[in-house]
């Protein structure tokens, strides 16, 4: 046994190399610096992006915690008629308003508004359609027209409700309602169309802080002009949502009011007439078209509808026989009748048809050519020996019988065209149909039929396919007492700016040119007649008139009768009766107005519509038109004594909003 070997100190491998520690400990090291290193450039990198490149991106989306930019819509254009009398203003009123956004709870809330502002459903069910409609955090108006006691309880709890407060705002308001809904129209609550129209026009920013616009009317078609332009306020706010201070602000410009050519009084004393009547009455001025007057009733209150119509008041408009709604002055299409014979004559004339000489036999019947159908005329035992007078002053139908046939319908219905049937007159307000004047291709369009001579017949008389508007008659009769001159009727006086902006007519048609100055004598010289020859249609009804007078009825029939058939009123319903006709002007020689008059199932022109026509010529001939040369200036009352003239119309404006 070696003992040495067992009492020795055992001898090791080394287990450690340290040489490989250190280089295990030096790489480690770098690659721990190079990882700092790369996420300190990383730091720096996104620290510059933040800072330096993207600063102004999040220094806005940090303001827009404390700061926001809120609206401030502008104030609606004022709407007045052609002597300054005011029709729409704007009264201040005061709503409550919420961001919903920052209510915590909505539902909650609502609830507990009911007692404190008296909230209704139909207060909530208008915030949920605006709130749809509306972007973010933008507030939404709530609850409308606010009493004093309701702002006072409100008052009183609203520090419990941080998102809502009580602001005014402007509200719509009509002062003649009735008399002028079917022109002013009114403004309303947006819906999704009209939003999506907006976005579609880029308007829709210029609506921020509004729910209103014009729907009908004037209000719709000047929209652009009436509206103004929208400003903003830039403000600074804290964490409750409340202002602290205004950092900068652009004012909103007000919109520009406008001046009609409507007289008021002369619109509110033809409306009285109409009462309890279903018809229409357009008024011109002959030498430009403008429009005096024009009423259509039954009507309805425009007022109904700018804070939103009630549906139990919607559904009793819509269900109301007499159609309220509707303006019979630019949307009643009805068969003009024998009112558009003079434009039949001169057109007639010129197309060397007719002379005023050329003389036919009437038994009180026509009969067409190579057929038995007879064609009756209104007066049974006929007009006899009826020259192109005669045959205006006493409307006899068989003359014109057969002026029709030796037209044609081709040229007959491209020559009413002239006149202006068949297409919009192109007044100011969209709610206008272009009625019908019937042409070979419309009827194979619409009924898949040809045309025939027989159709041709009735149109000679007014009658068959050919509809029209009372505004288009008034139209064309202007045409016949300025020769031919084609003048737009409108309702544009002038728009308010820093000087008054005269309407300037826009000449959609051309002129008719063609007819000799004689055929429009002989057509006018037959409308004199109707009125002043023992033989006129409708001398009873100007008898005695201190003004020359020279007019056209019409019997409008509601249906066809059979050849055989009798018309009898008493034995008919009341809405098969004929529609009564009656158009003028006044005076002769130097025509200060037009008159047409359409009476709903009213019976003969001659004897229902004329005698309208001439109590409103009396009136505008010998009381009003004098009062307005006499003094020339505003009335504060359609029949009192007129008011003092406004020089500055813009300070005008600012009194009666400030009242």
């Amino acid at each position: 046994m070696n003992l040495k070997k067992f009492f020795n100190t055992p001898t090791h491998e080394p287990f450690r190399d340290k040489k490989a520690e250190r280089n295990l400990f030096a790489r480690r090291t770098l690659v721990a610096f190079l990882g700092i290193l790369l996420l300190t450039g990383v730091l720096f990198t996104n620290i510059y992006q933040l800072q330096i490149v993207n600063f102004d991106t999040y220094q806005t989306r940090s303001n827009g915690n404390r700061i926001k930019l809120l609206p401030l819509p502008p104030t609606r254009g004022l709407i007045y008629d052609r002597y300054g009398k005011l029709l729409a203003e704007n009264l201040t009123f005061f709503g409550l308003y919420i961001v919903p956004e920052k209510t915590e709870n909505l539902d909650r809330t609502l609830d507990e508004l009911r007692y404190i502002v008296g909230l209704t459903d139909n207060d909530i069910e208008n915030f949920k359609k605006e709130r749809r409609r509306g972007t973010r955090y933008t507030p939404i108006l709530l609850k409308p027209n606010l009493t004093e006691e309701q702002i006072s309880r409100f008052a009183v709890n609203g520090y419990q409700y941080p998102s809502l407060e009580v602001r005014p705002y402007f509200k719509r308001h009509y002062l003649y309602g009735e008399t002028m809904a079917h022109i002013l129209g009114y403004v309303g609550k947006m819906n999704d169309k009209d939003v999506e129209r907006l976005k579609r026009e880029d308007k829709f920013a210029n609506y921020a802080g509004t729910n209103d616009i014009g729907k009908l009317g004037i209000e719709r078609y000047y929209e652009d002009i009436l509206q103004g332009t929208t400003g903003f306020e830039e403000v600074e706010i804290n964490n409750r949502g409340k202002v602290i201070r205004t950092l900068r602000s652009r004012p909103a410009v007000a919109g520009k009011s406008i001046h009609l050519t409507i007289d008021l009084a002369l619109q509110r004393y033809i409306t009285e007439l109409l009462s309890g009547l279903k018809g229409a009455v357009v008024v011109l001025d002959p030498k430009d078209s403008s429009v005096l007057a024009m009423v259509s009733t039954p009507s309805y209150d425009n007022n109904l509808f700018v804070d939103g119509i009630s549906s139990e008041d919607y559904k009793r408009l819509l269900n109301d026989l007499a159609h309220p709604l509707y303006s019979r002055a630019t949307q009643g299409a009805y068969p003009p009748a024998s009112t558009v014979k003079p434009f039949i004559a001169v057109a007639a004339q010129t197309e060397n048809v007719i002379t005023p000489n050329t003389t036919i036999f009437d038994p009180g019947y026509w009969v067409l050519p190579n057929s038995t159908k007879r064609f009756r005329d209104w007066k049974k035992t006929g007009h006899g020996d009826t020259d192109l007078n005669k045959a205006i002053t006493e409307s006899s139908d068989t003359y014109f019988y057969q002026v029709a046939y030796n037209m044609g319908i081709d040229r007959l219905s491209n020559w009413m065209k002239d006149f202006g049937f068949g297409m919009p007159t192109g007044i100011e307000i969209q709610e206008e149909t272009a009625a019908n004047i019937p042409t070979r291709e419309w009827k194979q369009k619409r009924y898949k039929r040809p045309w025939v001579q027989g159709d041709t017949i009735s149109v000679g008389i007014g009658q068959g396919y050919w509809t029209a508007t009372p505004l288009q008659v008034a139209k064309a009769t202007t045409i016949l007492v300025n020769n031919g001159k084609v003048n737009t009727p409108h309702l544009m006086k002038a728009i308010e700016g820093e000087v008054l902006e005269p309407y300037e007519d826009p000449l959609l048609y051309p002129d008719i040119n063609t007819p000799k100055v004689a055929a429009w004598e002989v057509a006018k010289r037959g409308m004199y007649n109707v009125v002043n020859a023992a033989n006129g249609t409708g001398r009873k009804a100007f008898a005695d008139a201190n003004y020359r007078v020279a007019g056209k009825s019409g019997t409008a029939q509601v249906f066809s009768l059979k050849e055989n058939e009798k018309y009898n009123a008493a034995g008919l319903k009341k809405e098969l009766h004929d529609h009564a006709w009656f158009t003028a002007y006044a005076p002769y020689d130097n025509p200060k107005l037009v008159v047409t008059v359409i009476l709903e199932n009213a019976g003969g022109g001659s004897s229902n519509a004329a005698p309208l026509a001439r109590k409103v010529m009396d009136y505008y001939l010998n009381q009003r038109l004098p009062q307005v040369e006499k003094y020339n200036e505003p009335y504060n009352e359609p029949y009192n004594e007129p008011i003092q003239q406004k020089k500055d119309l813009s300070q005008e404006s600012e009194q009666i909003n400030g009242r």
